[in-house]
């Protein structure tokens, strides 16, 4: 069984389509909200299909030690496709703002949230 990580404020009514489909799901923190799991924390034995979250649970404010880089190189170092919750209109501000790792995650409009996380979890 596939399971979705998922930083805290991602659509509830997303989460629980995916559990109808078989999908389980992880609370991930971002070590500012303690929502659950420490996404710097994560392993390949945590068998993740994605971690999905809005853009702004990745880009802490300014002066503080952990940011985007660090957020998104623990997803990739463990090869966990990250899903960025982003307007489709804002696609391309939220990739300068992520600068050097804005082509590691997948940005992705609100409404096709579910779409890429199902597919993800196949």
């Amino acid at each position: 069984m596939a399971t979705i990580g998922y930083f805290e404020g991602t659509d509830p009514l997303v989460l629980t389509k995916l559990v109808l489909r078989g999908v389980e799901t992880l609370p991930l923190s971002n070590g500012y909200d303690n929502h659950g799991k420490y996404v710097m924390h994560l392993t390949r034995q945590d068998n993740l299909a994605a971690v999905v979250g809005y853009l702004h649970k990745v880009t802490p404010a300014a002066g503080h030690p952990i940011g985007a880089r660090d957020f998104i190189t623990a997803c990739r170092t463990q090869g966990i496709p990250l899903v960025l919750i982003v307007p489709r209109a804002d696609h391309e501000n939220a990739r300068k703002l992520l600068g050097a790792v804005a082509d590691w995650p997948t940005l992705v409009d609100p409404e096709d949230v579910f779409d890429q996380l199902l597919a993800l979890a196949r």
